[in-house]
């Protein structure tokens, strides 16, 4: 394994549940709509060459791209198919290496007709734009076809992830309304989250914002004096939606207050 160990855990306080480092890499994957290509320089041979890149995913996760035989990666990738995609998280910490990222490492291969079809399908939806160059002759579809992955989650949390799990996982059910459920409750219930660090996370809290937010709980950042700090709190059970979600958290918030009213 190569991992960082983190912070160590109170003896008494058992592991927070989350995600695999699969189905937050899927996530990521999920949500980014560019990366950074790395391919074999055809010019500058064993030197990598970055590209900005524009992708869609398949229905395994595998990036997909529509790329000119004129541009320099594409020359690349025919001379030597290996290739790495960066992606990384929308939401930036304030410490970029806080932030999650996902390196897809494999092979890049030029799709045949059949496959293009399907292809074209999806990459349209995710970049309307594209349809003005789609169909020019130089244009065509590569899949890179995913031997491994490197998912960093932040600080302590980093590995290797095979590429049959990465496909096999799915993205989180709460990413596409995660945003708006952080934004939601950092707004206007931040009342709430000191609620939550306290009883739930035992943290002296004076002020908390969310985080992060997933089917297995929430990430917060907490403030107590001079101290900065952040927790896990876990959900009850799983949610898979906004409403879900939000009917949870108001539970939490209840048995909060009635173990704050509970005698000492």
């Amino acid at each position: 394994m190569d991992r960082h160990a983190g912070p160590p855990r109170a003896p008494d306080r058992p592991p927070m549940p989350e995600p695999s480092y699969a189905e937050r890499a899927r996530t990521i994957v999920h949500l980014g709509r560019t990366g950074m290509l790395a391919t074999l320089s055809r010019r500058r041979p064993g030197h990598p060459f970055g590209s900005v890149m524009p992708y869609a995913l398949d229905e395994h996760g595998r990036p997909i791209f529509l790329i000119s035989s004129m541009a320099m990666h594409t020359q690349n990738l025919e001379q030597d198919a290996r290739a790495s995609l960066l992606v990384t998280a929308l939401e930036a910490a304030e410490d970029p290496l806080a932030s999650g990222r996902v390196t897809l490492l494999g092979e890049a291969r030029r799709l045949t007709t059949p496959d293009a079809v399907p292809a074209r399908a999806r990459y349209l939806e995710r970049h309307a734009q594209a349809a003005y160059w789609v169909d020019f002759e130089d244009f065509s579809f590569w899949r890179l076809q995913i031997a491994e992955v490197y998912f960093v989650g932040g600080f302590a949390a980093m590995d290797w992830v095979d590429g049959v799990q990465f496909e096999a996982a799915r993205p989180d059910p709460l990413a596409d309304v995660a945003r708006g459920i952080i934004d939601h409750m950092n707004r206007d219930h931040a009342d709430a989250l000191v609620t939550y660090a306290r009883v739930l996370a035992a943290e002296p809290a004076e002020r908390a914002s969310m985080l992060a937010v997933d089917r297995l709980g929430f990430k917060l950042r907490i403030e107590g004096g001079d101290r900065l700090s952040s927790c896990r709190i876990a959900f009850p059970r799983e949610v898979r939606t906004a409403d879900e979600a939000r009917a949870v958290l108001i539970e939490m918030l209840a048995e909060c207050r009635t173990r704050l009213r509970a005698p000492a």
